[in-house]
């Protein structure tokens, strides 16, 4: 029986439907749905996926002017406080205690300070937020959503067991707002989400309108920009206004209107202030002027101080080499180098000669640090106008030197005078003069030759083995016409042999220096001066480019005025600008007892390789003497040169190291000088004293002798002339010979 094939395909039975989800079920999975929202909303939520970037960078701003709000309230408090505390000082003082005049000074600088840091803040501008800022705007709000999920999660807690609590009592109606509330606020945060901040899906967001200079925090260690915050521009200026004076000015903006009204009244095309703040002796600006150059402000500094109702002087401007239309304007009415520090007391031999050391203090504060070395120095000022102390101040620097010998010379005057124990020579007569500038000049063409044996390379390198000379030359239009051809040799060639001048003159054109050098010298200093003196040294523009020293006032007997002030070119390591400077004038007595000290630390004498190589070089022709043609002497030599203990003998100057002094009656005088220093027990005397002692101690042998005849004797033996004693029985500095000094030749 055949078997029966069963087709291919068989229709199948239909599959019982699945069973419909349960209501429970449905209300679960729309839960889990709604808890994926709520979720995700919240987690963006807390990390601020909802805050757009504008209104970050608004926050950002608002907190950066909150912290300035702040810190200018505390600095307008602190001037409050520091005005209360000079007034109460002001009234001590006039009621003549003297604790109250004491304070005065110290609290009126206070004053004057804590309101300059006020118009300095009021001054700056809120800077727009910096993208670390608003990073760090944007990480603040999230801490503080963060903070109030927290909050209220332990509030919620409290809320609903009050309200289960009140509803366990018959007082269902906390209870039913509870959950009226969380329905809704269930609602809002159940709502379907979409993710925000995901690329290409959120929309674009324009970056804020700033200047480019805001974009972003400047380089570290940038310099900032010159005259960058600006007070106010000349459109700014009230149509109406009129020039008022400068003391009636309190705020930064006050000072702007007023340098601005007075620079339209007097046709100044200055058109913008910037960077103001105030100082102890008045305003300092930074001025821009739209057409020209600053160089209108000094044409019309007389009439501006007029409009300010400042002193003579008072408008000193300084036009900026960074910022051609620039230029920092200094309104003054007090005195800018009153609250400059002195100068550091500096021990014997605890400089090198390539050091820098301080001399003075800049108009804005900053300190005048220079080095000698190699460098050939001119400081011109008027009688009066401070060049004694301005040479007395670089040779108290040099004399602190361990490889320096210091060279005092002076035609008409006393020179560095305070400072002469620590001088190695001083020449006074023609004749000292002409020897010594002879012997260096001399030694500069040997060392030359010299640097080559040595190792030195191009310049000579000093130590207390082989030092460095610097001669000053004070009062050089005095010198004979030998000396100034002289010094005018040794300009060229004694830089690199660190052989140097530093003259001083009261004039800088060639009628002063015997030669048109002024504007050849490397470092130059104009004080108090003609208005040609400052375009003989500094150039026939010097003037238009802010250099004023002609401005300045040289001392009287009563006053001194703007004595020791300066602008200076050429210092080292610092750019030239015409700035103001006061040189520091050390007290006579300080610098008597640091020549004391640094003597008895040990002068220096040449190196023995120096003198040797003096005697490979050919003099000057117009120093040899000349001859006929037949060998008879024509004319005599105008100067010799001498060996350096023939020239320390010349000078009066002590022997050098190791020099004999031998029997005789110069040698008497040093001895029997000595001993009765010793019976005396006192370590100096007077001239005339000290002649009468010796007369006493040995009358066969002084009792005849004058004074002058006693000082000839003593400068025979190598004493030299008398020197400063300091003050001394009522004196205030008499002369004669130190025990110890004299005992040294011995």
């Amino acid at each position: 029986m055949a078997t029966e094939v069963q087709p291919d395909h068989i229709e199948q039975q239909p599959v019982e439907d699945a069973a419909e989800p349960t209501r429970t079920d449905r209300i679960k999975t729309a839960f889990k749905e709604q808890y994926g929202h709520a979720s995700a909303r919240g987690k963006d939520w807390l990390a601020g996926g909802d805050l757009d970037q504008v209104d970050v960078i608004q926050y950002a701003t608002q907190r950066k002017q909150g912290k300035r709000d702040e810190k200018l309230a505390r600095q307008q408090r602190t001037v409050a406080e520091a005005h209360g505390r000079f007034a109460h000082a002001k009234m001590q003082a006039e009621e003549g205690e003297s604790a109250g005049r004491g304070m005065l000074a110290s609290l009126g600088g206070r004053v004057a300070a804590e309101e300059s840091k006020l118009a300095a803040l009021q001054a700056t501008p809120v800077l727009p937020p910096t993208d670390r800022e608003i990073a760090a705007a944007r990480t603040s709000k999230k801490a503080g959503r963060a903070a109030i999920v927290a909050a209220g999660g332990f509030g919620s807690l409290s809320v609903l067991g009050a309200a289960i609590e009140q509803a366990a009592t018959g007082q269902p109606l906390l209870l039913g707002v509870v959950t009226t509330a969380a329905g809704y606020g269930w609602y809002l945060l159940s709502r379907p989400f979409v993710a925000r901040g995901k690329e290409g899906v959120a929309p674009f967001v324009p970056a804020p309108s700033l200047p480019a200079t805001f974009q972003a925090e400047s380089a570290g260690g940038a310099t900032p920009i010159v005259g960058g915050n600006v007070v106010m521009s000349v459109e700014q200026l009230p149509d109406e206004g009129k020039p008022f004076p400068i003391r009636d000015a309190r705020t930064a903006e006050q000072l702007a209107q007023c340098v601005l009204l007075a620079a339209r009244a007097e046709n100044v095309p200055i058109v913008e202030v910037s960077d103001v703040t105030r100082q102890p002796w008045g305003w300092q600006c930074t001025v821009r002027v739209g057409e020209g150059t600053p160089e209108a402000i000094i044409d019309k500094s007389g009439d501006l101080e007029t409009r300010f109702d400042l002193p003579t002087n008072g408008v000193r401007p300084q036009p900026l080499k960074v910022r051609r239309a620039c230029a920092v304007l200094r309104l003054v009415d007090g005195d800018p180098f009153a609250s400059a520090p002195g100068l550091p007391r500096r021990a014997p031999k605890s400089l090198s000669i390539t050091d820098a050391f301080r001399i003075g203090t800049s108009v804005g504060g900053d300190p005048l640090e220079l080095s000698l070395a190699g460098v050939m120095g001119l400081w011109v000022a008027a009688s009066g106008g401070g060049k004694t102390g301005i040479l007395q101040a670089l040779a108290e620097g040099v004399t602190a030197c361990r490889d320096n010998i210091t060279i005092d010379l002076d035609p008409f005057g006393d020179g560095l005078e305070d400072l002469g124990d620590a001088v190695r020579i001083t020449g006074r007569s023609n004749e000292q003069i002409e020897a010594v500038l002879l012997f260096f000049l001399v030694m500069a063409k040997g060392r030359a030759r010299l640097r080559a044996k040595l190792g030195m390379g191009k310049k000579w390198q000093p130590s207390p083995e082989r030092p460095a000379v610097t001669i000053f030359f004070d009062e050089l239009p005095k010198a004979s016409a030998l000396a100034k051809r002289l010094y005018n040799d040794l300009l060229l060639v004694g830089r690199k042999e660190l052989i140097v001048v530093e003259a001083a003159s009261q004039g800088g054109q060639s009628t002063y220096l015997g030669a048109n050098i002024a504007q050849m010298v490397a470092l130059k200093a104009v004080g108090p001066c003609k208005v040609e003196d400052t375009r003989s040294v500094f150039g026939d523009g010097s003037v238009k480019e802010g250099y004023l020293p002609h401005k300045l006032s040289p001392a009287t007997q009563t006053d001194p005025k703007d004595a020791g002030h300066i602008f200076i070119q050429g210092v080292p390591g610092k750019a030239d600008e015409p700035i103001e400077y006061a040189i520091h004038e050390v007290p006579s007595a300080v610098l008597r007892q640091l020549g004391q000290e640094r003597l008895e630390a040990g002068l220096l004498d040449p190196d023995q390789d120096s003198l040797d190589a003096m005697r490979t070089v050919d003099l000057p022709e117009y120093v040899e003497a000349v001859y006929d043609n037949d060998g008879n002497l024509k004319k005599p030599a105008p100067v010799e040169l001498l060996t350096w203990e023939q020239l320390l003998k010349l000078c009066g100057a002590e022997p050098a190291a190791g020099a004999d002094l031998t029997d005789g009656p110069a040698r008497a005088a040093v001895e029997d000088s000595v001993t009765v220093m010793e019976k005396a027990g006192v370590d100096r005397m007077k001239t005339e004293p000290l002649l009468a002692a010796v007369r006493d101690y040995d009358p066969d042998a002084y009792g005849e002798m004058t004074v002058d005849e006693f000082k000839a004797l003593m400068k025979q033996a190598g004493a030299g002339a008398p020197v400063t004693l300091g003050e001394m029985d009522g004196e205030k500095n008499p002369r004669g010979f130190k025990r110890d000094r004299l005992r040294h030749l011995l």
